[in-house]
């Protein structure tokens, strides 16, 4: 994770996700890629066209764009001064999701960092619409999510949740084993159920898979029942251990879909507290993830 990006819209929401990421690599050598998007409304009436040139007012959000990435980058180095870290900024006149989606394609970037806040009331969104909108749609990295209000602690408890009903890829499991390396810390695999019952032998031989890509780590497993809903049981028990930092992978019927898809009575519990890892299904040349393929497994 040395290529980071940064979406902004210059709010203290995305500062703090911009100081969440600098503290979390300072030992690190790292290029932050910033980006800020715009799409000016141009006037349609006849009456605002002879006033405004609209023309003019994409110009002007641009240089505004621009404007406030270089401030945000001043910003950045009088704050901090780390001469590991190199910044490129991006100002593009385009959508956030799909401008995103091509610098990791052009940039090869190894992470999303993005602020979130989620609505209220009946509008409430599972951890703010642009957040899901570039988790749903970045594949080919993780993207981290960070609470508006949550405050720098180094993560040495880190929590990766999961049902074991999927085998599990070096690649995908890679950037949780980095950050664990980095901070030395302890990755606690919490399994949620609809009440407490055995392991198949599908989820076992998964599990004991994972355990050894954490050989050399200390990690341990926690089953726990759920409550009012997958998200609720998750909040709850990162309070209950003091976890900094939630791990997801994301792919068909994980629990991240199965929190997306909560009744929104449900899920109003649930306004990720701590940050969110979310690990994209990348898979790997020669390994199904379908159950068929891993029965099979099991019984070589």
């Amino acid at each position: 994770m040395q290529k980071i990006l940064i979406p902004t819209d210059f709010s203290e929401n995305a500062w703090n996700a911009i100081d969440y990421a600098m503290q979390l690599f300072r030992n690190k050598k790292c290029t932050f890629y910033l980006l800020n998007t715009y799409t000016p409304v141009i006037p349609s009436s006849r009456f605002m066209a002879k006033m405004i040139d609209g023309v003019r007012i994409v110009d002007a959000v641009r240089n505004s764009s621009e404007e406030g990435l270089q401030k945000t980058v001043a910003r950045i180095k009088s704050k901090y001064g780390n001469t590991k870290h190199d910044f490129e900024t991006f100002s593009s006149f385009n959508l956030l999701v799909e401008e995103v989606k091509d610098l990791v394609d052009q940039h090869n970037i190894e992470l999303v960092i993005t602020g979130t806040k989620g609505a209220s009331g009946i509008d409430e969104v599972f951890m703010g619409s642009n957040t899901v909108r570039i988790i749903k749609n970045i594949k080919k990295c993780p993207v981290l999510a960070i609470p508006q209000h949550f405050d720098f602690i180094t993560p040495t408890e880190i929590a990766f949740a999961t049902d074991f009903n999927r085998f599990y890829t070096a690649s995908e499991l890679n950037p949780l084993l980095e950050l664990a390396a980095m901070f030395q810390a302890t990755i606690r695999i919490v399994h949620v159920q609809y009440g407490i019952k055995a392991l198949s032998e599908l989820q076992q031989f998964n599990l004991n898979m994972l355990r050894r890509y954490l050989n050399g780590t200390e990690h341990y497993v926690h089953t726990v029942s759920e409550l009012h809903s997958v998200s609720q049981t998750l909040e709850m028990f990162s309070e209950e251990l003091d976890i900094h930092l939630l791990a997801l992978l994301n792919y068909q019927h994980s629990y991240l879909e199965k929190m997306t898809r909560e009744p929104i009575v449900k899920r109003t519990a649930f306004h990720t507290q701590i940050p969110l890892l979310v690990i994209p299904e990348l898979g790997m040349d020669g390994v199904s993830n379908s159950p068929e393929e891993q029965e099979k497994a099991i019984s070589r």
